[in-house]
């Protein structure tokens, strides 16, 4: 199957919620509105001095016991993290509660995983910020030892950051999850095509702030740029890959969002640029549908994640699209 004809899956990223109520609701919302799975990302300060100059919202729930509940109060939808960052945690503790979600989902859960890139998040947390190239080489260890891990028995990784042996991994994910990895830099997007099932392509985030930078990353053109990164490093591989991409911003016609309008005002792109940009979907319901299906054609976007924002406005492409 070719990556431009792959059926469509839908996510919703979520951690807004503040009671476990709310949190369960939304939850049961999404399985029942159609999306494939709830994804939630890994971040942890909250609003402050840190935080602040760099565009990032804060994250109210933690990623590992949010998505165990949001498992066990449904049925069918999958959890996932976007992405977890391999460098907040031992990468033993990381392949140990991603195997433990997996056997507690019965299979229902998906493993995100990054290098990295808040810098102000690591400053505020007390953790040191390597450059690229080690936060990469820490990230491509880790993802030795979490397939590893998954697979059972000795467990046996003699890296440069990694550095396990003399045990065997408990729980045994059977099967095990399947794992995306995302970013925005050739070396992550590289990595990603030749030792992920699902590849996230997202901004370009080096300079560590939500602003012009990120969203200049992530034009047409240089979104292209990273599918053909991609594309090297997957090889033979690449129509085996499902791509992921973010719609951070998005105004369904019908729905009660902002319009298109607000988009423009947050994002400084005219209407054209939004319409195109990849991280952006904007008109009635029929019109998104057709660009998606654009979008699949031209870079190979199937598994499409949208903010708990818009999810009951996104429900009527979700319901349309899902497996086609």
């Amino acid at each position: 199957m070719s990556v431009t004809n792959r059926p469509f899956r839908f996510s919703c990223q979520a951690y807004r919620s503040t009671s476990a109520r709310e949190w369960r609701e939304l939850a049961r919302k999404i399985e029942d509105l159609g999306y494939a799975s709830l994804q939630v990302p890994d971040h942890y300060i909250g609003p402050g001095p840190a935080l602040g100059p760099t565009g990032h919202s804060a994250q109210v729930l933690a990623a590992v016991p949010a998505l165990a509940m949001a498992a066990e109060a449904t049925s069918t939808l999958h959890v996932g993290t976007r992405v977890m960052c391999t460098g907040y945690r031992n990468p033993v503790v990381l392949a140990k509660e991603a195997a433990t979600l997996q056997l507690l989902s019965e299979g229902r859960f998906q493993l995100g995983l990054g290098a990295g890139w808040l810098a102000a998040e690591y400053a505020a947390m007390g953790i040191a910020f390597p450059p690229a190239r080690e936060r990469i080489g820490l990230l491509a260890e880790t993802l030795d030892l979490v397939r590893q891990s998954f697979a059972g028995g000795p467990v046996d990784v003699r890296g440069t950051y990694v550095d396990v042996t003399g045990f065997s991994a408990v729980p045994v994910a059977d099967p095990p999850p399947p794992v995306m990895v995302g970013g925005g830099s050739r070396r992550v997007l590289e990595l990603a095509g030749a030792r992920a099932d699902i590849v996230s392509v997202n901004f370009s985030n080096a300079s560590g702030v939500l602003g012009p930078e990120a969203l200049a990353s992530s034009t047409p053109e240089r979104t292209r740029r990273k599918i053909d990164w991609v594309r090297a490093g997957a090889g033979e591989r690449f129509d085996d890959l499902e791509i992921e991409i973010g719609v951070y911003f998005a105004a369904v016609d019908s729905g009660t969002g902002g319009g298109a309008g607000q988009l423009s005002a947050r994002t400084g792109l005219d209407d054209e640029q939004l319409s195109a940009f990849p991280h952006a979907l904007v008109g009635s319901a029929d019109t998104i549908c057709e660009e998606l299906e654009r979008r699949r054609a031209e870079y190979g976007f199937s598994h499409i994640t949208v903010g708990e924002a818009v999810v009951d406005d996104f429900a009527p492409v979700v319901a349309r699209l899902s497996g086609r």
